[in-house]
């Protein structure tokens, strides 16, 4: 339990760092060129996991297919998330990034063939309520800002779903690897066309966006295999109000209390989300 909690306090300073550096990059640099430099500096700052698990061979897949669909629909989602932590609030972009897991059972309903039971129908439910409890469709116009943060949760559910059967046949680090390997190749085309020199004060953030979004995932990976999912995940809701703190403290932006209502409800659907029916018998 120690360690999975080491893990995970480490996926949140990196998801809440990652956050912030994403904005000082992609409000001064065209998204795609942001994307590409950390899939670039994400594969360098993955080889020494690579040679450890045995080397480039071992990174061969039996599931190239997968790992591609899987990763043409994460590049998008990242590209919406990217774009998204420009436009509106941080505290606003992961609480409904935050409805991702929601997504993610319905997905898993029709796809995969999961069960859908109470819980996760009420789950669902929150979730809807507090999506419309921050964007407030009848009080106020939805902004562009918040339709994208809710098309990159969805795509970053799709991304789970097919996460959650590439996990049966390969490890973590080939999943990373074949990750940064296809988005940069996705990537390479639309940044080459907006490629414009990087200003030397932004390396550093840089630098930054492409150590969080490569160890990130790893330390909750990790995390998994120290602890069960019901005990991880629920440690990742601190990264709302750890975010929304680092949105008031480095931007000024203030948290109305629709938003703190909002983002409740929908960890609440999260929580039952996770919670299992009692057994009969």
């Amino acid at each position: 339990m120690t360690k999975a909690a080491l893990w995970m306090g480490g996926w949140l300073s990196l998801m809440v760092t990652m956050a912030v550096a994403g904005r000082e990059t992609a409000s001064r640099l065209d998204v795609f060129q942001v994307m590409e430099l950390r899939a670039f500096i994400g594969f360098v700052l993955l080889q020494p996991l690579v040679m450890k698990a045995g080397g480039w061979g071992a990174m061969r897949s039996a599931r190239p297919m997968r790992h591609l669909t899987r990763n043409v629909v994460h590049y998008a989602a990242q590209y919406a998330w990217l774009l998204a932590v420009t436009l509106i609030p941080l505290a606003q972009v992961i609480s409904i990034e935050f409805t991702m897991p929601l997504w993610t059972a319905v997905l898993a309903y029709f796809f995969l063939g999961e069960s859908m039971n109470r819980f996760k129908a009420a789950a669902i439910a929150l979730g809807l309520v507090g999506v419309v409890m921050i964007v407030r469709p009848v009080t106020t116009d939805v902004s562009a800002g918040q339709l994208v943060s809710m098309a990159a949760a969805v795509g970053f559910a799709i991304s789970v779903v097919l996460v959650k059967s590439l996990t049966r046949t390969d490890s973590p680090v080939r999943i990373i690897f074949w990750m940064l390997i296809i988005q940069a190749a996705i990537g390479l085309v639309p940044s080459f066309m907006v490629w414009q020199p990087v200003p030397a004060d932004l390396w550093p953030w840089i630098a930054v966006v492409g150590f969080c979004g490569t160890f990130s995932h790893f330390c909750m990976a990790k995390a998994m295999t120290h602890a069960d999912a019901t005990v991880v995940v629920p440690m990742d809701f601190l990264r709302v109000p750890l975010t929304a703190l680092a949105g008031w403290l480095i931007y000024k932006e203030l948290i109305d209390v629709w938003t703190v209502a909002g983002a409740a409800l929908i960890l609440t659907g999260n929580l039952l989300n996770l919670k299992k029916p009692a057994s009969r018998g």
